[in-house]
């Protein structure tokens, strides 16, 4: 059993920065692929990036070249660099071993315009 925490959300106005980040405990970290969803009230959960054991990287569209996604095995972290944010970026935040029900609780971004 994996357990996930967020951190790093909160307020920021359009154009602003936020790293988000997930601690992992419980499992190898290292074996997991490791991704950061999304998800907007009354809309679905989506992915927004991932990163691999090997640290290859996936970014959905609409984040390419705002969003880093990186890890740090030592610390059974994951991490969300999100720059030049905008108003659709607002929303609650989730890290997840990708391909097992390991969730976090989620942490909220809300960007102003």
């Amino acid at each position: 059993q994996v357990q996930l925490v967020e951190s790093g959300g909160g307020l920021v106005q359009a154009g602003g920065s936020l790293r988000l980040s997930c601690a992992a405990s419980g499992g190898t970290f290292s074996r997991y692929t490791m991704g950061w969803f999304r998800q907007a009230p009354g809309k679905e959960r989506t992915l927004v990036a991932q990163i691999t054991r090997t640290d290859n990287t996936y970014y959905t569209d609409s984040v390419k070249g705002r969003f880093t996604i990186s890890r740090d095995n030592a610390k059974n972290t994951v991490y969300l660099q999100m720059n030049s944010l905008k108003p659709e970026d607002t929303a609650t935040y989730y890290c997840t071993a990708v391909g097992y029900n390991y969730w976090g609780q989620g942490t909220q971004v809300t960007v102003s315009s």
